[in-house]
């Protein structure tokens, strides 16, 4: 595994020092490549900061490497949205969007949402720790 993409809420418990989280992500610094994020889950992250939390906050999300969202992306996440409608299901955009930069750049997603990502083609991080 080159990279892997940390969504949101596995940020946010990293950095509310829940020991699932940080033993996560301690397994995945031994097996994988570099920890990433998307600026979706940057902008999520940083809506919920509280006060006094904005430097260990921001040290950590500069720690990460950054998928910039472009025109495949966007483009990928239009296409879940229409698929996943046309079966009855509704897709939010930023989870569409963070779908589709798994996809286009070939990196698993480290979630505890799973629910929220429905394509066989996203691969999980969770399941390389097995």
């Amino acid at each position: 595994m080159g990279s892997y993409l940390l969504d949101s809420d596995v940020i946010i418990s990293f950095l509310r020092g829940e020991d699932k989280t940080i033993n996560l992500l301690k397994d995945l610094e031994k097996i994988a490549g570099v920890p990433a994020t998307s600026p979706i889950c940057i902008a999520e992250v940083q809506a919920g900061v509280k006060p006094g939390e904005e430097e260990r906050t921001n040290n950590f999300l500069d720690s990460l490497k950054i998928y910039v969202l472009d025109r495949k992306i966007a483009n990928k996440a239009g296409e879940y949205i229409r698929e996943y409608k046309r079966k009855g299901v509704t897709l939010l955009l930023p989870d569409a969007l963070i779908a589709a930069t798994c996809t286009i750049n070939n990196i698993p997603l480290a979630t505890y949402n799973t629910k929220h990502y429905p394509m066989p083609e996203i691969k999980f991080v969770q399941s390389f720790l097995k």
